[in-house]
């Protein structure tokens, strides 16, 4: 049968001189090969030392910083909502400011062109200056203060109106209704504005426009949305109706702006405390959104573990999501009110291991919850992107909610992506279509590290009214923490396999000639998933006891005799290393000699990192479980489903590539852990899913073959009623809440035995199985992986266009 590394058929993708896969033409010499591995380990060491030691002073220093940063929400002041802050009247008195302090900040903040906003002029962002300019002017003009000022702000507005108009350029939310309610405001107060009457006129014509381009969307997001830009409709807004959107902090969507133009028209003590306690917090300005510290933290740690650097900042993050998960215990406001934050939340949360029912999401489980609010009027698709993701962490068959979730979600999303040409959406569009591309569940980390990297925005802002800056982590220090670390490794990479290509040699595992050579493949899966320098023996422990299996497997399919194959069962069963008269054929010797002594080998390393006896191999089974599978084809035996299954997860193969590679990725694991059902489970889960995802893929070539797969078994026992079709719909149900139980276990703290670390092997199989039969079977396909082992191992980031937009 088929499994994960080891297939029936040749013409495959072979690791050595396949056209397609980026080969060096650099090779291990002999001598390096006779003092591997420890050699390769030293000269990986070395190497490592090395390109550490070129830019390892900047290294450390980014890395302190980003550590010190990383907790820190540092908003932005923004001069847009502080102008409209400056503009509220003392309820006793409104002939005076409310907030004289504002007006003094926005004196001192004008930047020498005469414009106001944290990036001046950005040139994507013309139109949040204009925004921003205009609104302090009119602050200035309502209290006769900063003549000078007006006039330089004016100046500023007229240089540059035309951008106003210009489609091309990023628009702030509500600019459109926004800015044309500011220069009426301007024209009622009486302002000179260096403006045109065609091009004012143009912008209330745009104003029109964008008012009957809203009435077609759903009425209660068009009322939320015409509520959150009350500022820029003035008194022909209902601010009675406009209140009724007031969070539990006095604040309208948490909008200093949108609150303090109520304040101007209606008077609300708690709208009011909101406003002062922002002063008494930022000093003599406010920043856009407030609060918007729990969404700020899950973006950098999401950030942080996309880029691939987590493992560097693993205290630190822990700190940050204990923070946030106490925020959702106690339903916290700020989670609770946006969409966006509660989906990424609920995913950074129940992927890090803390206890999170799904019921939290149920009211998005109906697209209309969406539609009816500011973000569906908008059409957001940053927020239903993440709830895309949030649906993807199911770990329970009877999380409907998520299902229900996803389906509109990924509705919504693939229109969008369909459809959409908006300016600046280029790169999120790219990540929605990746997204779709390698769902959650079949992506491969440095797969996503990489395509994340190469697409990553060196912004340092965002965007809702008007621009603004959160966190106080330079996105430029994560994106070169990111670049030397992926560099760092990939160079790694491609040193050990050519040491893998070099041990098959020395095996002569190349003289099989039944054999495929589907080393580069077995290494890959490796590389991609347990990618961090330090996990080279882990890395090794998998690549070889993936190649072996892969032997093994042709082996009892076609390579083998029937005593060839009870040679081979004899020989491992015995267990002993003095047995040169007791192989029937070469083949068995070259077969039983390399994993004898890779078993060895990787036994003593492995007892040496445990601290006790580890050299007991999971051979045996799988021999057995294999041959059984050989005698059912010889004999044309038809198993139940039942036993089909029972020894097909085990003939699988998982289990030497897996479960010897758990002693190398840090903690000790106790031999109780090792014989407790949990241990058992995540193997058996991890396997299933394996030969029914293969089963699905090879059942057609199978059968013509004469073996057996689940979904000609679920056709043969169903007596004529189950169509092709349905039985794989079947086993791809069993595939679904196998994988979701799987996760389950993976992510379960309370009662587990077996730790983290370890657990996480059994889901990093996962993906890769997933991956490769997400379309065919991408093991025997000649081009269906190729990009993505080059990507992992050979090809170099492609980055220079980030750096010529940041430099």
């Amino acid at each position: 049968m088929m499994q994960f590394l080891s297939f029936s058929i040749g013409g495959s993708i072979c690791g050595i001189g396949c056209r397609n896969i980026c080969m060096p033409s650099l090779r291990i010499t002999q001598s390096t090969r006779a003092a591997a591995p420890e050699g390769l380990k030293a000269c990986s060491d070395d190497g490592l030392k090395k390109c550490k030691s070129a830019n390892v002073q900047g290294t450390k220093v980014s890395k302190e910083r980003i550590r010190k940063q990383l907790h820190k929400v540092d908003l932005s002041a923004s001069s847009y909502d502080t102008a409209w802050v400056a503009m509220v009247p003392l309820p006793e008195f409104r002939q005076v400011p409310c907030f004289p302090e504002c007006l003094n900040w926005i004196i001192e903040n004008q930047h020498p062109d005469g414009s106001w906003g944290i990036h001046r002029l950005h040139p994507s962002l013309v139109k949040d200056a204009l925004s921003s300019t205009l609104a302090c002017v009119l602050a200035l003009k309502r209290w006769n203060v900063g003549e000078e000022h007006v006039r330089r702000g004016l100046h500023f507005i007229g240089s540059y109106f035309s951008s106003a108009m210009d489609g091309k350029l990023h628009t702030p939310i509500g600019f459109d209704i926004i800015f044309p309610g500011m220069l009426g405001y301007a024209i009622e107060m009486g302002l000179d504005l260096p403006i045109g009457q065609n091009d004012i006129d143009a912008m209330f014509y745009l104003r029109d426009l964008e008012l009957q381009r809203v009435t077609g969307n759903s009425f209660e997001g068009r009322k939320a949305y015409l509520a959150y830009v009350a500022e820029g409709l003035g008194k022909s807004q209902d601010w009675h109706e406009v209140m009724k959107y007031q969070r539990e902090n006095g604040s309208l969507f948490n909008s200093p702006s949108t609150t303090a133009a109520a304040l101007s028209h209606i008077y609300d003590a708690e709208a009011l405390e909101y406003l002062r306690s922002l002063l008494q917090k930022f000093g003599s300005s406010v920043p856009t959104s407030y609060p918007i510290d729990i969404y700020t933290l899950l973006c950098v740690v999401d950030k942080i573990e996309r880029l691939g650097i987590a493992r560097h900042f693993s205290y630190e993050i822990k700190n940050v999501l204990d923070k946030i998960y106490r925020c959702w215990l106690k339903n916290d406001e700020e989670i609770n009110t946006d969409m966006g934050t509660r989906a990424m939340a609920f995913r950074l949360l129940r992927m890090n291991g803390f206890d999170i029912s799904s019921a939290a999401l149920t009211q998005f489980g109906d697209s209309s919850f969406f539609f009816n609010s500011i973000q569906g009027h908008l059409k957001d698709m940053k927020t239903v992107l993440e709830l895309y993701k949030a649906s993807q962490i199911k770990i329970l068959p009877m999380e409907q909610i998520l299902d229900k979730l996803g389906s509109w979600s990924s509705n919504f999303l693939r229109e969008e992506l369909s459809t959409n040409s908006e300016h600046g959406l280029q790169v999120l569009s790219q990540e929605v279509d990746y997204a779709f591309k390698f769902p959650f569940y079949a992506n491969l980390e440095r797969l996503e590290h990489k395509n994340y990297i190469e697409n990553f925005k060196v912004e340092n802002f965002q965007v809702l009214k008007t621009s603004y800056t959160s966190s106080g982590v330079d996105d430029k220090d994560l994106l070169e923490l990111a670049l030397e670390d992926f560099n760092l490794c990939q160079s790694i990479y491609r040193k050990e396999l050519q040491y893998i290509e070099s041990w098959v040699k020395e095996n002569r595992l190349d003289q099989l000639e039944f054999a495929r050579q589907k080393q580069t493949f077995c290494y890959f899966s490796a590389a991609a998933t347990l990618f961090s320098p330090e996990s080279f023996d882990a890395r090794m422990s998998w690549a070889k006891n993936g190649v072996l299996t892969t032997v093994v497997d042709d082996f009892f399919d076609h390579g083998g005799s029937r005593e060839e194959l009870v040679n081979l069962i004899s020989l491992i069963e015995k267990w002993d290393e003095n047995h040169d008269k007791q192989f029937c054929s070469e083949q068995v010797k070259i077969i039983y000699s390399a994993i004898c002594s890779t078993i060895n080998e990787l036994g003593a390393k492995a007892s040496a990192l445990q601290k006790r006896s580890v050299t007991d191999h999971l051979w045996l089974t799988l021999v057995k479980a294999m041959m059984k599978e050989a005698e059912w084809v010889k004999t044309k035996t038809v198993p139940t489903m039942d036993e089909y299954m029972a020894n097909g997860y085990v003939s699988f193969a998982l289990g030497p590539i897996i479960l010897p590679a758990l002693y190398f990725v840090g903690p000790e694991i106790s031999v109780d852990a090792i014989g407790d059902p949990e241990y058992h489970n995540l193997y058996k889960l991890v396997s299933l899913c394996g030969r029914l995802l293969n089963d699905m893929q090879s059942f057609e070539r199978e059968g013509k073959e004469g073996k057996l797969s689940s979904v000609l078994l679920r056709i043969a026992h169903g007596s004529g009623s189950t169509s092709e079709e349905e039985a794989i719909m079947e086993i791809q149900s069993i595939v679904d809440s196998s994988r979701a139980e799987l996760l389950r276990l993976v992510l379960q703290n309370e009662g587990s035995v077996v730790p983290r670390a370890c657990k996480d092997l059994f889901w990093k199989m996962s993906r890769i199985l997933h991956l490769f039969y997400m379309k065919n079977d991408g093991f025997t396909s000649p081009t269906e992986m190729v990009s993505a082992v080059n990507a992992v191992i050979y090809e170099p980031l492609k980055v220079g266009h980030i750096f010529s937009l940041v430099n």
